[in-house]
This record gives C-alpha cells, structure tokens and sequence, in this order.
C-alpha cells in the first residue's frame, strides 16, 4: 500500500487537535489529533502516540496525563508541540492538573487522566486513559485539522 496516498487519504476526515501532558522536569507534551471518547462508564477516553515521538517513553511511565483541546486561536501552541525539541514550555501558562499534568491555559477542554491500559497499535501506541477529571470552556470554536492543514468550523444555520 502507497503510505502517502493511504496518509492523504486517512487526512479527509477532519480532527479537533489537542496537546497531551504529563508531570516530567520539564513537562512533557505532544500535538496528538487522534484523540476519542471511549466509555461513559467508566469515563475512558484514547489517543494514539507514535513510536518516534520524544514524549512517548515519559508518556508510557506517567502516572497521569492530561488531554488539552485547543481552541481555534490556539494553532501557535498546536505547532510548538508538533515538533521535537526546543523550549516548548517557555511563555507557556498553565496549572497542574491529576499527578502534575500541565492543563494549559486557553483550551477549550481538559480530560486529566490515569493510565487504564496501552495496546500496540502498529507504528504508534494506543492509550487509554480513566478520565478522573475533566473541565470546558465554551465560547471559542475548536482547532481543527483537515487535509494536511488547520481549519475554520462553520456554525451550522
């Protein structure tokens, strides 16, 4: 299979974009758009990290994490945690959520998580997270990631 052409393909289907944390020194965080609730009862939520990211080792042994979703005139913090490397933290607000997590300031929604399970998923690892907290903000509109860039969301008429 032509992993471009499936990648291109797989980017039809527009995503909310978020920034999952956790306690390290200094905190981890990475841009992650596969995120999905799971279960009411209990409150699962998923998201999946790829086998090259920098943050996937510290995410494995976190013993909690947090799910940011980014609002809409958040694409700057999107970017800033795309990439590996670099000061990620710095000018960055936020406060510590479930086992020090950085909930960062501006997100539409925090899920503050404990780890339920990891299952391989290929070339990433799936986690699922026990939502032990969780808080929104309503007022702007979601980031939104569609065919390889970011997006604006209509509101319906």
């Amino acid at each position: 299979m032509d992993s471009r052409a499936f990648r291109n393909s797989l980017g039809m289907f527009p995503t909310g974009v978020t920034v999952v944390t956790a306690a390290e020194d200094p905190p981890v965080g990475v841009t992650v758009s596969s995120f999905n609730s799971v279960s009411l009862q209990p409150p699962l939520v998923l998201f999946s990290i790829g086998h090259d990211s920098t943050s996937l080792d510290a995410l494995r042994s976190a013993s909690g994490y947090a799910v940011n979703v980014l609002a809409a005139s958040q694409e700057d913090i999107s970017n800033r945690f795309a990439r590996a490397g670099g000061d990620k933290w710095g000018e960055m607000t936020y406060e510590l959520g479930y086992e020090g997590s950085p909930l960062i300031e501006g997100a539409l929604a925090h899920f503050e998580c404990r780890p339920h399970a990891v299952y391989d998923g290929g070339d990433h690892d799936i986690f699922v997270g026990e939502v032990v907290g969780h808080r929104h903000n309503p007022g702007e509109g979601p980031l939104v990631f569609f065919s390889g860039g970011y997006r604006g969301l209509s509101a319906a008429e």
